[in-house]
């Protein structure tokens, strides 16, 4: 019998940037490319500037490239965020790898507030988050993360994810963290780890002054079905939280978000009621 090789699949790849500036004391477009499977829109809206992400290719596995940039110049203030949720499946010849990048300018705010990232079976996700603030710059950032999808009776054991962010003030290191997820991890039920929940998030506010932010935080009512927690430090606020799927954090984020940014969510979320 003749053992035919595997076929050698396409690969994704995709890069897209995006840059405003101050004009006539709004945030004008700069900049803008993209290019293979990464488009960036710009909706049309009365208030800040939103630029929507999209991953066309549907969704990442082995191999898959994909960058996204923004850069803001001094005084803007943007929202990034994504049109969906990004997709890992699985992964048979290694990671898929995504990286951030972002420049903001003096007094400038950044809201980067992509939606969630959804971990199917085996997938295996690499991704680099980085963000250099200027003196005076403010930066939003969430990251979120379901482990399937519980109403399709999903519950991944063996997604694997490195997640790194870096947050710099004047290139010196501001907030810094890794997380990894594997099957070694996924089969714990510890609750320092996840225990029985199936979804998790960060929000960050880095700047000046972040650390005031902690009571407001603590003040927000947290829906049925999440855990969170709220700490700040020397230009940094974090909150933190676990729930057992993904539409309760959404809720919590749909009210933590709006309390730090003091804007609606972006339009591409789609969330209605939740920011009380």
């Amino acid at each position: 019998m003749i053992q035919e090789p595997l076929p050698v699949l396409e690969r994704s790849r995709g890069a897209a940037r995006v840059g405003f500036a101050l004009r006539n004391g709004r945030a004008a477009l700069a900049d803008l490319a993209q290019e293979g499977s990464a488009k960036v829109f710009l909706p049309q809206l009365s208030g800040p500037p939103e630029a929507v992400f999209l991953n066309t290719s549907g969704g990442l596995t082995s191999g898959d490239r994909l960058a996204y940039a923004v850069t803001l110049g001094a005084g803007t203030s943007v929202t990034g965020t994504t049109q969906t949720a990004e997709r890992a499946y699985k992964a048979r010849s290694g990671a898929a790898r995504v990286t951030v990048t972002a420049a903001v300018g003096a007094g400038a705010q950044l809201f980067w507030l992509p939606q969630e990232t959804i971990l199917f079976e085996d997938s295996h996700l690499e991704r680099l988050t980085t963000v250099d603030l200027s003196p005076g710059a403010r930066l939003v950032m969430a990251e979120s993360v379901v482990l399937g999808r519980r109403a399709m009776g999903e519950a991944p054991r063996r997604a694997r994810l490195f997640d790194r962010r870096r947050v710099t003030l004047g290139s010196r290191p501001l907030w810094v963290e890794a997380q990894r997820l594997d099957a070694a991890t996924l089969a714990g039920d510890s609750a320092a780890i996840l225990g029985p929940n199936a979804a998790f998030a960060v929000v960050a506010l880095c700047g000046a002054g972040a650390e005031a932010a902690v009571a407001g935080l603590r003040s927000v009512p947290v829906p049925e079905g999440v855990q969170s927690a709220v700490t700040g430090w020397n230009g940094r606020c974090l909150a933190r939280a676990l729930a057992v799927d993904g539409w309760p954090l959404k809720q919590w984020l749909g009210r933590v978000i709006p309390r730090l940014t003091g804007c609606p969510l972006p339009r591409s979320w789609q969330m209605q009621g939740t920011a009380s």
